[in-house]
């Protein structure tokens, strides 16, 4: 069965003047047009493609790729307001509604927000809202799809509390990186690759941008090393410095610089003193 707003991977059945129809297993053929054709394709072939409603409401293919897909969370610019709501661009030709009741606060031509694709229940018309807490869940899911520590996920900044980062997991949940540990800019509608750090006892679930394991402090020791070797074999980075000038040279947190310092001293391969490291 096709899935609309989906990538589905059809057969070619014919070929036509203006393009190519796609058989979809149900609904008969799905038109891919002209513009859109592969070059070289042949009857039978599986060709991969996108499928939504065009201005007629016709199911249609493309091979173009949208910014977003059914059931994915996107920040999306508003190219239109009209009396029946706001559409957003998401990089096909027809953009898609954003309809007054499903938008947190009234959307204006030329800003961006995040918006959830979805499927309008009562046909097969993709819509969106920019009420995104009716799609994504606070707490972590209890089934076989559960996070595990460590496990990397794709994030979609959300927000900024006092606490830190509001953000989007998966497109499935939200989560939080706290400030503490965050030594980069992000902005809302972000997007930025991180791990699970933690799942907490109320089942929220804590993030963080990189994983402070053993692979991670062996190569920020050899940075550190290079940079030495760089520097005339002297650095005035120290474990007493600013957090955000170790981050600003080697984009890691103080916590993990200061355990990759303590890890290159115990071998015995630098020195350590209030105002310098240097190679030993």
């Amino acid at each position: 069965m096709v899935q609309i707003g989906q990538t589905n991977t059809l057969r070619i059945s014919k070929f036509v003047d203006y393009g190519l129809y796609l058989d979809d297993g149900d609904n008969g053929e799905i038109l891919l047009p002209k513009r859109y054709m592969p070059d070289d394709c042949k009857v039978d072939q599986q060709i991969e493609v996108f499928i939504y409603a065009d201005s007629d409401d016709t199911l249609i293919a493309t091979t173009l790729k949208p910014l977003a897909q059914v059931g994915e969370a996107a920040y999306l610019r508003v190219a239109a307001v009209n009396k029946v709501g706001a559409f957003v661009d998401w990089g096909l030709p027809k953009d898609i509604l954003v309809p007054f009741a499903e938008q947190h606060k009234k959307m204006q031509v030329g800003r961006s927000y995040i918006v959830y694709l979805y499927l309008d229940k009562y046909a097969d018309r993709i819509v969106a809202s920019s009420k995104i807490n009716k799609f994504i869940k606070d707490e972590a899911p209890t089934d076989e799809g559960r996070y595990k520590q460590k496990q990397p996920v794709d994030l979609l900044i959300a927000g900024k509390t006092d606490l830190g980062y509001k953000a989007i997991i998966n497109n499935t949940h939200f989560g939080m990186l706290y400030s503490a540990d965050v030594f980069q800019k992000l902005h809302y509608g972000q997007k930025v690759k991180g791990y699970i750090r933690n799942i907490r006892p109320d089942n929220k679930i804590d993030l963080t941008l990189r994983l402070d394991n053993k692979a991670s402090r062996n190569s920020l020791e050899e940075k550190i090393l290079q940079y030495l070797e760089q520097n005339k074999g002297v650095s005035s980075l120290t474990d007493k410095s600013k957090p955000e000038d170790i981050y600003q040279q080697f984009s890691v947190s103080k916590s993990s610089y200061k355990k990759a310092l303590g890890g290159l001293y115990k071998k015995r391969l630098i020195q350590i003193t209030k105002e310098h490291i240097r190679l030993a």
